[in-house]
């Protein structure tokens, strides 16, 4: 086997030298390319348990982001002016109200003394018989 390998080297002499400066070349660059990737450090979270939402920042580059401070959606139903039909804020046909036709009401009960009714296609509306 050996001899062999001595033989295939001799006849061949030229073309596996110019294989093996190939693969050198490449295992050479490819270690250059690791060293030279810039290092990152995993995101790490601490104290996860003793944080609140209103403790919560976001972090980018030195820059603080305060959290978001809008009011909730929750309780609250949207009609439109075109329309007798209010929605919950989450529903299909809230989403294709434009925002400048938007009607907010902070309860069921407000928007229906109102004179607005449930849309049909709102499942969270729907009345228990």
């Amino acid at each position: 086997m050996l001899s062999q390998f001595k033989n295939f080297i001799k006849n061949n002499g030229s073309d596996s030298f110019v294989i093996i400066v190939i693969i050198l070349v490449a295992l050479i660059s490819f270690g250059i390319g690791r060293l030279t990737s810039p290092k990152t450090e995993p995101i790490q979270i601490k104290n996860l348990e003793k944080a609140s939402i209103e403790d919560i920042e976001i972090k980018d580059q030195g820059k603080v982001y305060p959290p978001a401070t809008e009011q909730s959606d929750v309780g609250r139903v949207v009609g439109s002016k075109n329309s007798d039909k209010y929605h919950l804020p989450d529903c299909p046909g809230a989403k294709q109200i434009s925002e400048q036709n938007k009607v907010w009401f902070d309860s069921i009960e407000a928007a229906e003394k109102a004179g607005y009714k449930p849309a049909a296609n709102c499942p969270g509306l729907k009345k228990e018989p």
